[in-house]
């Protein structure tokens, strides 16, 4: 699983850590950790001669395997960027989205009444429809009867 981390000194040993910032749960969408949670210094010193490239405040992408050992790690600064060139160079600020996103519920819940009126008068139009069957075959009888009664009396 892809993670957002920190490289963090820690001050007794000297050694780096991993504070784990996010984690990816699909294509678009991250969660944020809220607790404390670091990978340990064993964890990162296994990274080898990769580790010697960490500084601490360092931005990473971790990708863990299920038992949280570390599977691959790259600096995240163009992560970061495109991120920035994507999202923010366009304007498209929480606040935007927050905003669209009202707008499309205002759009759902328009469309929702539309739809309901749209079905009442189907129903209205559909119930003078059998109305107007109705007439008509009482006309039909009508005639019919009055047509008999003219034949009687001729």
């Amino acid at each position: 699983m892809l993670h957002l981390a920190q490289v963090q000194k820690q001050e007794f040993s000297g050694k780096f850590v991993l504070r784990l910032l996010a984690f990816q749960e699909a294509e678009y969408t991250w969660v944020v950790i809220a607790e404390e949670n670091v990978i340990p210094p064993a964890e990162v010193m296994l990274l080898g001669a990769r580790a010697k490239v960490l500084s601490e405040g360092l931005l990473v992408l971790v990708e863990l395997s299920p038992a949280r050992e570390i599977k691959s790690i790259q600096n995240a600064a163009s992560w970061v960027l495109e991120l920035v060139q994507t999202y923010l160079s366009s304007g498209i600020t929480p606040t935007f989205l927050e905003e669209e996103a009202e707008r499309t519920e205002q759009w759902r819940q328009t469309l929702t009444l539309q739809n309901q009126e749209l079905s009442r008068r189907s129903l209205e139009v559909e119930a003078r429809r059998e109305q107007i069957q109705a007439l008509e075959e009482s006309i039909k009888r009508e005639k019919e009867g009055d047509s008999q009664q003219e034949g009687i009396s001729s």
